[in-house]
This record gives structure tokens, C-alpha cells and sequence, in this order.
């Protein structure tokens, strides 16, 4: 039987998601989404519910959960939520085309996008994503929530500290240290290590002001 698997959170993230799933052979359930005005709905062929209705199913099937939401700390608040149950699995997403290479270690609720690379003795933590043709190089340590967006280069030997958003394009050279929650702006070239809850932008990028959190 094929792997049963509900999306949280219905947008363009989730389509992809989708997509990816059933690459994979995966079956997609439906969506779950907070807003009830879209309960009882279809996005494509996929039925809207909301979090009760899904928590009740759950009990009576075998489903593992994606949470589709690109913003990390909506993402890890969805998570911790669903998570409360303590009985619901979290599945990853990997597309046929994503490169990953030896001893990767890949948590659980990750998105691994079309064209990504993952080279090898990387360790990846959970509910993170790695966005279309982004690449992680050699032993990297990506933490929890952390957002790489499409066509980022992480160099190898780079970690990069749970919370954490790398923009479109972004470039960070070997051996840079990203602390928590650090927002890398669109096309920021990281040359020196970054501290927790900094925002960074430009080439070489530039300390802009602190990522205030909620």
C-alpha cells in the first residue's frame, strides 16, 4: 500500500509539495487548512478539512504529515501544535531530481525541492527545506525550521542555526557559523560567520538590524 500522507497549509508551497509526493507514489489525502471558510473545499483534487476533523481521522488511519508553510516560525508553531498529539508521524518530501549524497543524514518533516543537492556528511534537521536547485555542500549541519530558498549555495563545512531563512540566491563560503533565527537577504554573499538573530544583505553582506522575534 502506498504511503498516506495529509499536507498542513494549502498555498503554493503545498502544490509543490504535492507534486513531490506523488513522484514519490505517495498518496495525498488532502490539505489541512485553519481557515474554516475553505473547510469541505478542493484545492486541485485534494479536500480542504480542518485540524479536529483531521486529528479524528487520524485515529482511524495510518497518515504521516508535511506542514506546507514556507515562514519558519508559523512552520515550527503548526509543528509544535500538531505534535502535541503525540501520535502523529512527520514524513519527509524528497523529489526524484533532489541529489543526495553518502552518509546524509535527513531528519524528519523536511522538503527536499526539484533539482536541490545535498552532498555528503551533511546532516539536515528536521521541518527544514532545501528549495529548488539550492545546494548544500559537503558537511554542512542545517538545523530545525531552517528555510534554504531556491538557488542558494551553502559552502561546505557551514552550519546553519535552527529558525534560520537563507534568501533567493544567497551564497555562504566554507566554514561560515549561522547562528538562530539569522535572515540571509535575496543574493547576500555571507564571507564571515553570523550571530543569532541577525538580518544580512548585499555582497559582501552587511549587518542590517536585528531579527526581532515574536
Amino acid at each position: 500500500m502506498n504511503e498516506k500522507v495529509v499536507i498542513y497549509g494549502m498555498g503554493g508551497h503545498a502544490k509543490v509539495i504535492a507534486d513531490i509526493l506523488e513522484s514519490e507514489k505517495k498518496k495525498v489525502l488532502g490539505i489541512v487548512d485553519d481557515d474554516p471558510q475553505k473547510w469541505g473545499q478542493k484545492s486541485r483534487e485534494f479536500e480542504i478539512m480542518g485540524y479536529e476533523e483531521f486529528v479524528n481521522a487520524h485515529v482511524r488511519e495510518d497518515w504521516r504529515v508535511i506542514v506546507a508553510i514556507g515562514d519558519n516560525r508559523i512552520r515550527e508553531r503548526v509543528v509544535k501544535k500538531i505534535a502535541s498529539t503525540g501520535y502523529i508521524y512527520f514524513d519527509n518530501a524528497v523529489h526524484f531530481s533532489a541529489i543526495v549524497g553518502k552518509n546524509v543524514n535527513i531528519g524528519r518533516g523536511n522538503v527536499i525541492m526539484p533539482g536541490a543537492v545535498i552532498n555528503c556528511d551533511t546532516l539536515i534537521g528536521n521541518h527544514a527545506i532545501i528549495n529548488t536547485q539550492a545546494g548544500v555542500d559537503h558537511d554542512c549541519e542545517i538545523g530545525d525550521f531552517v528555510h534554504v530558498s531556491p538557488g542558494a549555495q551553502i559552502g561546505g563545512g557551514v552550519s546553519i542555526g535552527s529558525g534560520s531563512w537563507i534568501g533567493l540566491g544567497a551564497s555562504i563560503i566554507n566554514n561560515c557559523n549561522i547562528g538562530r533565527n539569522v535572515i540571509v537577504g535575496m543574493g547576500g554573499v555571507v564571507i564571515k560567520d553570523i550571530p543569532d538573530s541577525w538580518i544580512v544583505a548585499g555582497n559582501p553582506a552587511r549587518f542590517l538590524r536585528m531579527n526581532e522575534e515574536e
